[in-house]
């Protein structure tokens, strides 16, 4: 095993457990640190496969969780709103939609952590259907499907286990539709496949760690962590934006 092969091992080690762990997030881990070593082609298609693996983990340790209704939702509306976010990456600058982005997260993150008491949506359609359209749009343009779905989760108050099994049950179809694109497109290399496989290991090991550790969180400090994900993928948005500016 070569010193390449060992940093991608930890680094998708570290992926899955912040994955496992508070539901989401590994993306923020993998993609930005695989890319150091590692083409970007060769990257993104792991990532993708390791959220399919883990997604489908999750759902295997915790089905009965899944908020069955809430993620049906999520999916139907993501579909719809994916055309749109198509057409958003051909016409509207991808820094301003980031920036905004960030923006909203950093506002709502922020009150969130600040004020004693936080707003807690039912079980209304409107808000559900809104998280998934929007999600569809990020998703379509940009691959940003997860911020949105985060965000309606800790509005809705779920408990760290239905919030992380509820979150896969939608991750799993999107991951496997994007696994699906890159395979049509090529992307799928034996060196992708070999990744995936020598982290196999450390990838359940991850898992269970994580689903171990999700259920040792009180709600209270779960959703602290949730808010503190959400800043960081809204000050990585930020950045993104202005190195690309």
């Amino acid at each position: 095993m070569d010193e390449i092969t060992a940093y991608v091992i930890g680094v998708l080690f570290v992926a899955t457990l912040v994955r496992s762990t508070f539901g989401f997030g590994e993306a923020l881990v993998a993609v930005p640190l695989l890319a150091l070593c590692v083409p970007v082609e060769v990257a993104v298609p792991v990532a993708a496969l390791l959220s399919v693996v883990v997604a489908a983990g999750v759902l295997a340790q915790d089905a009965r969780l899944v908020d069955k209704r809430s993620a049906a939702w999520l999916i139907a509306t993501t579909a719809i709103g994916i055309p749109l976010g198509l057409l958003v990456l051909r016409t509207v600058d991808e820094r301003v939609v980031k920036i905004a982005l960030a923006s909203v997260i950093l506002l709502f993150s922020g009150w969130s952590l600040l004020a004693r008491t936080r707003p807690r949506l039912g079980e209304s359609r409107a808000p559900l259907a809104a998280a998934g359209f929007v999600s569809g749009v990020l998703g379509g343009a940009y691959g940003m499907n997860g911020p949105p779905l985060v965000v309606y989760g800790a509005l809705r108050g779920w408990d760290p286990r239905q919030f992380r099994a509820t979150l896969q049950a939608y991750f799993l179809p999107a991951s496997l539709a994007g696994v699906i694109g890159y395979g049509a497109s090529g992307l799928l290399t034996t060196t992708v496949w070999r990744d995936l496989a020598w982290c196999a290991p450390g990838t359940i090991v991850a898992l269970v760690i994580g689903r171990a550790l999700n259920r040792r969180l009180e709600t209270r400090t779960f959703v602290r962590w949730v808010h503190g994900g959400l800043i960081a993928i809204a000050l990585g948005l930020v950045a993104q934006s202005l190195v690309r500016g």
